[in-house]
């Protein structure tokens, strides 16, 4: 079974991830085909935009960490890994058309990064959101923390990423992360509806004032450096090797700060 889905219609195109078994949990290669499926879409010219969702019950579990013993095991395999994720982050922000998230239950780590990273977020009552690079000891690099510290603000992008507590849609609504909750019909079907209006419209006008609104949310920062190196340390240290056999063995972490 494919496990991202691209979809197009009347302008409208539609990315389903669908992996139910992992509650749409993406590996390394989906990161990379969902990059390349957002990319092709933006390199044809045809689509005047896009919605991102999950097959199922959920929208995306973030990264599967069932696979880092191999694939983000220390600092070096963690920069290819999250140069994909990273990828993916990035041309849904500066895709030339609006992005639209339809999201239910779960929204945790890099689902949650690729919903910050759509310039529109609707759900349903069931979405939860969460940071949870706390509880396994990694830190998000800059340029994942970029969308959803524009989404959030930075003091609720401080609390989830420090807590690693989980948001309701309601709470999620209230920081304005949510442009709205549906609760009287299916997140897909008010997608479809908000991605048609904004298709209707003129194009060129609509990408420019996409652009317009990015160039005002510019995250270069000068301690850019620092917090990479800083972010790169973590998944050397004993603390991230304790996070994921603590994950594999269904405990609950120690970590001892080295």
């Amino acid at each position: 079974m494919t496990a991202i889905v691209c979809m197009t219609e009347a302008h409208v195109a539609t990315i389903t991830i669908r992996r139910i078994d992992k509650r749409n949990a993406l590996t390394q290669a989906m990161w990379t085909t969902l990059a390349a499926e957002i990319g092709a879409l933006a390199k044809a010219g045809r689509t005047r935009a896009l919605i991102l969702t999950g097959e199922g019950d959920h929208f995306c579990a973030g990264a599967d960490i069932a696979e880092f013993e191999s694939t983000r095991h220390d600092a070096a395999s963690a920069r290819v890994y999250e140069a994909a994720n990273v990828a993916a982050f990035s041309v849904l922000r500066n895709a030339p058309f609006p992005t639209i998230a339809a999201i239910s239950g779960i929204c945790f780590g890099g689902g949650f990064g690729l919903a910050a990273a759509c310039g529109l977020r609707l759900a349903d009552s069931t979405a939860r959101f969460c940071i949870p690079a706390a509880r396994l000891g990694l830190a998000y690099p800059r340029d994942a923390m970029i969308d959803i510290v524009a989404a959030l603000g930075p003091q609720m992008a401080r609390y989830l990423a420090f807590s690693a507590d989980v948001l309701s849609a309601d709470d999620a609504l209230s920081a304005r992360f949510l442009l709205n909750i549906e609760r009287e019909r299916p997140t897909m079907e008010a997608a479809r509806e908000l991605a048609d209006r904004i298709a209707q419209h003129a194009p060129l006008s609509v990408a420019a004032s996409k652009a317009a609104i990015l160039a005002t949310l510019d995250a270069d920062q000068p301690l850019a450096r620092k917090a990479a190196a800083m972010g790169d340390s973590t998944f050397d240290s004993a603390d991230y090797a304790e996070g994921r056999a603590a994950f594999a063995n269904k405990r609950k972490p120690i970590f001892q700060g080295r």
